[in-house]
């Protein structure tokens, strides 16, 4: 039986950091508000010429270095992002071709938000199970900096833009255990951003995230309880087999309530929230690629890797790193 491993990291963040107190500048908020509320201090900010293509390929570009393998060695490339380079051809594509790949599969998946890349590691995750790719590039690309309102408060202060990748190669040893994913549309309104086609729009309209903060946590922290329930149930493991925390970094409380519900300390839980914010489907393997390469996640450890985001949608991973 063929298993899928992950084999190398990449990631990549703008050199622009927005502070706190740059944002008390532009906001009514205030460092001590943001941080008490989200424990989120810095964010990264995209440069004009910057965009999900340019960003994932320099974190794909690392990921593929890190492995030990070039791009012809890839055999399918999914980027999960809410801000794409064009709406098509995808972002994908467009990466496929800066890499000089041709033929292998390329998509993108948007329609996931913050769990996308749960989303897209699980579809590689089969892919290579199935014996028909051996090795997938797998990435989180975001600008999330574009489509905000940055009069609002609640929701300007918390993301930020990269980029982080993962080389899933094939192994004869179980390395992503399983894979769990759900969706769950009744809870739509609770976070979104509508679509240019949905209504005649004036040029300068601008969309922008729309969030029900309160509501999202009491949800994120049922549905991510379960979830983790399940993961575990799945592969007869209990909460003292799980090395690693790496979550979804949208909040410190909903970070923190998780490592509880795992019986982990903090030091175990891959957390970026602090400097980069909340980067939507690039956060998971941003977490990851900067744990593995700082040595605190080492070769034989268990991880878990979890997301929750828009649609409701959320998803795990059971890894032996």
């Amino acid at each position: 039986m063929k298993y899928s491993k992950i084999i190398g990291t990449g990631s990549y963040l703008p050199e622009k950091v927005l502070t706190n107190f740059d944002l008390e500048k532009i906001v009514d908020t205030s460092n001590d508000w943001i941080v008490d509320r989200t424990g989120i201090h810095q964010r990264h900010i995209a440069a004009e010429y910057e965009t999900s293509l340019s960003m994932a390929e320099k974190a794909a570009r690392r990921a593929m270095a890190d492995a030990g393998i070039t791009p012809a060695d890839i055999g399918m490339i999914i980027i999960a992002t809410t801000t794409p380079e064009k709406i098509f051809p995808s972002t994908a594509c467009l990466l496929q071709q800066q890499l000089g790949i041709g033929g292998c599969p390329a998509f993108d998946l948007n329609s996931s938000a913050c769990a996308g890349f749960m989303y897209a590691f699980s579809i590689a995750d089969q892919y290579i199970r199935h014996g028909s790719i051996k090795y997938a590039l797998v990435i989180g690309s975001e600008v999330m900096s574009r489509i905000l309102d940055w009069t609002d408060r609640t929701t300007c202060v918390l993301f930020g833009d990269g980029a982080g990748a993962v080389i899933l190669g094939q192994s004869n040893e179980p390395g992503v255990f399983s894979t769990h994913l759900h969706a769950d549309g009744t809870h739509k309104d609770v976070l979104y951003l509508d679509s240019i086609l949905r209504k005649p729009m004036a040029v300068e309209e601008a969309l922008s995230i729309k969030m029900s903060g309160n509501q999202l946590f009491k949800l994120a922290v049922n549905i991510l309880g379960d979830l983790f329930d399940e993961t575990l149930a799945a592969n007869s493991l209990n909460k003292s087999d799980v090395d690693w925390l790496v979550p979804h970094q949208a909040n410190i409380r909903i970070i923190q309530a998780m490592a509880k519900k795992l019986d982990l300390p903090m030091e175990r839980v891959a957390i970026t929230l602090e400097e980069q914010g909340n980067t939507s489907s690039a956060s998971i393997p941003l977490a990851l690629d900067k744990a593995i390469r700082d040595g605190r996640i080492k070769k034989g450890e268990t991880l878990l890797l979890e997301g929750f985001g828009g649609g409701l949608a959320w998803g795990s991973a059971l890894v032996n790193y």
